[in-house]
């Protein structure tokens, strides 16, 4: 059994049933018990309170840009509310979000998700940013396999330091062996 505490020294011993084979005298060194000295911290896991009780900003200030956009799950959804669906783009292939700020703003944590359980499917998304409006810089650019029967949802919470920023721009490839899928985003947030 393991034991430790944030920062301390934990020690643990493998198990004493161990037997030698015929003709050893004792458990061979791989198997003997032994004291393993690691440094630990425990840490907190994130949760979604996290996400619940952070300030956000207010995304409603902001202009934006898109693709397309089902009528039914428009941008709102997905930027300003807690609609459990989000947005969902009213064509299929690869689109665009843009969110544009006036006053520029600084940003230090952008969160998002997104869910899909119907379809086995590897998304790509790609996100940059600008404080010229000109001129786009990646931030990130990540895939994800979705599967109805495990992987459902996607959420990424990152730190970064984006000072005076005025374009947001997200690019969402829902298939990158197809072009058939729709694009969708659960929820984007920015502080």
């Amino acid at each position: 059994m393991l034991t430790g505490r944030r920062f301390g020294t934990a020690f643990a011993t493998l198990p004493q049933n161990i037997t030698a084979a015929p003709g050893q005298t004792g458990a061979p060194p791989s198997l003997r018990p032994r004291k393993l000295l690691m440094r630990k911290n425990l840490v907190p896991h994130r949760r979604e309170d996290a996400v619940a009780s952070a300030q956000w900003l207010d995304l409603g200030a902001a202009a934006v840009e898109m693709t397309s956009e089902d009528p039914v799950r428009p941008i709102e959804h997905a930027l300003l509310g807690d609609d459990p669906d989000g947005w969902r783009a009213s064509e299929p292939g690869v689109q665009s979000i843009r969110l544009i700020f006036d006053p520029p703003q600084d940003v230090r944590r952008i969160h998002l998700s997104f869910v899909e359980t119907t379809a086995a499917r590897t998304q790509e998304f790609v996100m940059r940013w600008s404080a010229d409006g000109k001129a786009l810089t990646e931030i990130v650019r990540q895939q994800w396999n979705f599967s109805p029967e495990g992987a459902t949802r996607q959420t990424e919470d990152y730190e970064v330091q984006l000072s005076g920023l005025t374009v947001l721009e997200l690019t969402i490839t829902p298939n990158i062996s197809s072009g058939g899928d729709y694009a969708s985003l659960h929820r984007l947030r920015l502080a």
